[in-house]
């Protein structure tokens, strides 16, 4: 007995010794200098990118000797660390633990367009345009957005990138190319569409150019996401009827297309009269292809409007938030165009208008 309990004592002492010297040497490792050719260079990390894979990067940039110690230390100590999207830089020499603190801390933001739900493909190229490390032109920004090559799997009959941009605030670092920021909407896109949308559209047998143009419009129109359902329901109403959907967002996308909208919100007698099959006050069914970009609610919309026999909405004046009056007959519906009209007119008088 005696014999046994002097060998687990003699074990465990063996096995003190060990971690001591493993701890020794792995603290050495954390604190050893190493000298890199890329101090003057930049580190970018990429929105999606693990703790593990960026240490990696790190390794096959040289300016970490060896990942390692580094993973082992994580592991043991901040197996929480998320490293956050930015670009880094890194002087040299430096130890491992310098390169942690320097993680730790986070990465210079280099720029960030964030697509809100709703925009056009005109919106986004004026955005792009406006980030001056992606040195592209508004023009240049919009002939990435009209090619549709990247989205044939999922709409082979999409004239352009229009509603495939998914709405999210992208980042972009000093080595981001416009090319590269266009395949990321869409990546996020297609992210979204194959996680909550795709087997729902199966189901129905609606395919993504339906879904994507019929979410593009309710997303123009309803500014309240419980209202999303209902205008569905009118956009299916009306095209289940032959009624033109009469949408002004539609309007205003093809005066935009035609180069004539004079972007101070509102719709002039000649944008109505428009010869466009995007002018659903002329032509009746939805628009050819989308006329936004919608965001997860309006695309949920379009695959699961709301049961009602709503055929008109129109903004109710009661209400400063955006929201909409439904209606099944004329009659409803023109009594409250009338208390809107009137309210625009005392409005138009306090000089609110």
């Amino acid at each position: 007995m005696r014999r046994l309990l002097g060998l687990l004592i003699a074990l465990f002492s063996l096995l003190v010794a060990a971690l001591g010297v493993a701890g020794y040497y792995l603290w050495n490792s954390l604190s050893l200098s190493h000298t890199h050719g890329k101090s003057e260079e930049v580190f970018s990390v990429s929105r999606g990118q693990t703790t593990d894979h960026v240490i990696t990067a790190l390794e096959k940039e040289g300016i970490l000797e060896s990942k390692l110690p580094l993973r082992l230390y994580l592991k043991l100590q901040k197996p929480s660390l998320v490293v956050r999207t930015g670009d880094y830089r890194f002087p040299s020499p430096v130890t491992p633990l310098q390169v942690l603190e320097i993680l730790a801390r986070g990465g210079e933001e280099h720029g960030r367009l964030t697509v809100v739900e709703g925009w056009t493909i005109f919106d986004i190229a004026r955005a792009m345009a406006g980030i001056p490390s992606l040195r592209i032109s508004e023009k240049e920004a919009l002939a990435l957005l009209k090619d549709p090559s990247s989205i044939k799997d999922i709409d082979p009959g999409a004239a352009n990138l229009e509603g495939y941009l998914f709405p999210d605030t992208y980042f972009v670092q000093v080595d981001t190319t416009a090319p590269e920021l266009v395949r990321s909407m869409v990546a996020r896109f297609k992210s979204v569409w194959s996680r909550h949308l795709e087997k729902i559209a199966r189901a129905a047998s609606m395919p993504a150019h339906q879904v994507v143009t019929t979410a593009s419009v309710i997303e123009t129109e309803a500014k309240l996401a419980s209202e999303r359902p209902l205008v569905a329901s009118v956009i299916y109403n009306r095209l289940r009827k032959g009624i033109k959907l009469s949408m002004d967002s539609t309007v205003v996308y093809a005066s935009k297309l035609a180069g004539k909208w004079k972007d101070d919100g509102i719709v002039y007698k000649s944008d109505l009269e428009l010869n466009s099959p995007y002018n659903t006050r002329k032509y009746r069914g939805l628009p050819p292809g989308p006329v936004g970009n919608p965001g997860l609610s309006s695309l949920k919309a379009a695959l699961a409007p709301a049961s009602t026999n709503y055929i008109f909405y129109v903004r109710d004046p009661d209400r400063n938030d955006g929201a909409h009056s439904f209606f099944a007959n004329s009659s409803d519906f023109d009594k409250a165009v009338k208390k809107l009209r009137d309210w625009e007119e005392r409005q138009r008088k306090a000089g609110l208008r």
